[in-house]
């Protein structure tokens, strides 16, 4: 009856990867789960899409999304009989946990290298921040998700809500960046869609 797109985080399609960085039994919850919505049509069926996530496990770039894609039809279909529409490939921005993992770790300075060194100047283009807003619980206005967490709020810190804006001069407002920038940048970019370019 409710026609919706589902996307659904699967770090890995091997039980070991995925447990390690969730917790035991996640993954085995994962496969139930994707094969009750398979049963349900999602994945099969045209107007209902399967959609799955991969971000890497520690800090480094996501392979290629096309090739990593076939390898978790062909795994996840072979194993467990699952089908799903896309793979989107998501790089690891250094926020939150993830950041506070490379600082205890001593690899932010390292991580952060490779994400500049590999910056695309192709993916710009192509970023979510560019077209989208993230919109909080409350109507608080930001360019993107990751400035959400980081609560990098339009106009200097002043909260702005989603109905001051003026959608006339949206387009052409300034996007509020930073350090973590950088991932959405490297590599093959990165976006809620997965791949940019």
């Amino acid at each position: 009856r409710h026609r919706v797109e589902i996307i659904a985080s699967m770090p890995c399609y091997s039980p070991e990867n995925v447990d390690a960085q969730r917790g035991d039994g996640v993954f085995d919850g994962s496969i139930k789960a994707l094969q009750l919505l398979n049963s349900l049509g999602y994945g099969i069926d045209a107007d209902l899409p399967l959609h799955l996530v991969y971000n890497p496990v520690g800090p480094f770039l996501p392979p290629a999304q096309v090739e990593l894609e076939a390898d978790y039809k062909r795994e996840l279909f072979s194993h467990f009989g699952i089908v799903f529409n896309k793979l989107y490939t998501i790089t690891n921005l250094p926020i939150g946990r993830f950041a506070a993992y490379l600082r205890h770790s001593d690899k932010l300075d390292e991580y952060m290298e490779l994400l500049i060194n590999a910056f695309n100047p192709a993916a710009v283009e192509g970023l979510m921040c560019r077209n989208t807003i993230s919109v909080g619980w409350r109507g608080e206005v930001y360019d993107c998700d990751f400035n959400q967490q980081l609560e990098m709020q339009w106009e200097n810190g002043k909260r702005l809500f989603l109905w001051d804006i003026d959608p006339d001069k949206i387009d052409n407002r300034p996007i509020m960046t930073g350090d973590h920038c950088f991932g959405c940048t490297a590599g093959a970019g990165s976006s809620c869609g997965g791949a940019i370019v």
